[in-house]
């Protein structure tokens, strides 16, 4: 049981926020890519409930256990591709901001692997992951019971 239950704490705040997700989710940003960036921030701030949450919607698009399972080495590993390595390395980056920000050369990258729309969509979905972990985190929301 979470802490606190935000959409009756700060329905419209909360409702607000899940509106900007589904305009992410009407996108043109490829749901695969979109869920392993929710899936791999999510891994870097340690939140339970979203880890559990993104790792099914993955797999439920079809995407393999394999792919999963490699993503905290996804550097390393031969199953992502060049827009998916792109994507990765800009949400790490925004998730884990230095003083220097996302560089222009994880930018540079990501501007190439993706149209303007994609990328706006991927901005926009990785700032409101960040968002929906620092109210999982500290709110102590549970992984989704599954029988």
């Amino acid at each position: 049981m979470p802490r606190l239950d935000l959409r009756t704490a700060a329905p419209t705040a909360t409702k607000a926020l899940y509106a900007a997700d589904q305009a992410v989710l009407a996108s043109p940003l490829d749901p695969a890519l979109r869920e392993l960036v929710k899936l791999r921030i999510s891994q870097i701030n340690h939140c339970v409930h979203c880890i559990d949450l993104h790792s099914h919607d993955a797999l439920k698009l079809g995407d393999s256990l394999d792919r999963l399972l490699q993503l905290t080495a996804w550097r390393e590993s031969a199953l992502f591709t060049p827009a998916e390595r792109a994507a990765l390395d800009y949400a790490e980056a925004a998730t884990t901001l230095t003083e220097h920000g996302v560089s222009d050369e994880i930018w540079a990258g990501v501007r190439a692997a993706l149209s303007d729309e994609e990328l706006g969509a991927l901005v926009v979905q990785v700032a409101l992951m960040n968002a929906f972990n620092r109210f999982g985190v500290p709110l102590q929301m549970p992984a989704q019971p599954r029988g």
